[in-house]
């Protein structure tokens, strides 16, 4: 901690207004190797680009003199509440960020009153978490070993942990490429640990020729992973099933046959494959093929308010904010990331109050609007 804060006074900051500014400040402080590790995408980077520019192609058609004076920001999550649709989605390894990571990340998430999806490759164990926000709402986001006990222990450290449900990441039989990895041969710091492993998998994270991450994948996770692994998962634990890395119709349909209760659509904050489509241009053709059968949520390039209520007109429950939480607990650990979603909570609330509603199920898909439709010809 005191390195941290005494790394913090040294780059002259003033109170965050907005996203943004947490970035910034992330940028300047943060070692060259986690920086590039956060804020990489795969390849050149096309698809990163698309999450932000996606969003800036939609516009709002708001609506007037609507009784905004008391506006409900809560919903519920599979039949869980949360007082605003803004989550927080699951980052590796946040003690790169903060000496306290995802323990701070999870004490700032219960004062929000939202949900946090942890990690399995956090730097903080599943009890660490569970015991320091003993109150919120979590769930865990799982990956599926080629070592089936793995995959096993951590869902039942997480159903006796209290979590309330398993998000399955199903875009990663391998891991994409990730130029800033590569060069800087990724590793983690000597101090830090993969800390839900035992010791041949938890310090794993290294190489000399590559990214660490990259070798780490390769040779532990189950790339083998079908659609029958859906039954199996049901038939070891009974907590909600989340899939987490659909983009296409196609694969939301098979979810839905297979009755997981929720689907992310996710392309994995742009780290896989480069050039698929941005999650909000994803969204309404995974909402279509779900047709109101599961749950669907986003994540992906959401950076205020605004995208929030966008992604919920077009049909998301919620979404899912990944980076900028990082940025947060680099800046001030947990007050950072509580000082970030209370941004996010105040933007979401005046987006609401500008386009009319006072409840979120007042968004409606006629809030929302491509660019082209006011393209002059």
């Amino acid at each position: 901690m005191a390195d941290h804060d005494a790394n913090l006074n040294s780059i002259a900051v003033s109170e965050p207004v907005c996203i943004s500014d947490f970035e910034n400040y992330a940028r300047a402080f943060l070692p060259k190797n986690a920086w590039d590790y956060y804020s990489s995408g795969a390849n050149e980077g096309i698809t990163l680009r698309e999450n932000r520019q996606a969003f800036e192609r939609l516009k709002l058609r708001p609506r007037i003199l609507k009784d905004v004076s008391n506006i409900d920001m809560s919903t519920t999550i599979l039949g869980e509440k949360i007082d605003f649709p803004i989550c927080v989605a699951a980052t590796a390894m946040q003690k790169l960020a903060h000496p306290d990571g995802e323990i701070a990340t999870a004490r700032a998430v219960v004062q929000a009153g939202t949900c946090m999806m942890l990690s399995s490759w956090s730097t903080s164990r599943i009890e660490e978490v569970a015991e320091a926000s003993s109150s919120g709402l979590k769930w865990l986001q799982l990956y599926v070993y080629k070592d089936p006990s793995v995959t096993l222990d951590l869902i039942r450290r997480a159903e006796s942990s209290g979590f309330k449900a398993i998000a399955v990441t199903v875009d990663t039989p391998l891991l994409g490429r990730r130029y800033g990895d590569a060069r800087n041969k990724f590793s983690l710091p000597p101090h830090l640990t993969l800390a839900n492993y035992k010791q041949s998998y938890a310090t794993g994270v290294k190489s000399d020729k590559d990214s660490g991450l990259a070798t780490f994948v390769n040779s532990l996770i189950n790339s083998s992973l079908t659609w029958e692994f859906i039954p199996w998962l049901r038939s070891v634990t009974k907590l909600p099933i989340v899939l987490k890395g659909i983009l296409t119709a196609e694969d939301a349909r098979l979810a839905v046959q297979h009755g997981v209760d929720g689907i992310l659509v996710s392309n994995h904050g742009a780290r896989q494959l480069d050039g698929v489509p941005a999650t909000i241009e994803a969204l309404p053709e995974v909402v279509s093929a779900v047709d109101g059968k599961c749950e669907v949520y986003l994540d992906g390039g959401v950076r205020f308010g605004t995208d929030a209520l966008k992604a919920l007109a077009l049909g998301a429950r919620a979404v899912f904010v990944g980076r900028p939480i990082l940025w947060g607990l680099s800046y001030q650990g947990e007050a950072g990331v509580s000082k970030l979603l209370q941004i996010f909570k105040d933007e979401f609330k005046l987006a609401m109050g500008l386009v009319g509603c006072d409840c979120v199920k007042d968004i409606s898909r006629n809030l929302v609007a491509h660019q082209t439709q006011y393209a002059k010809l």
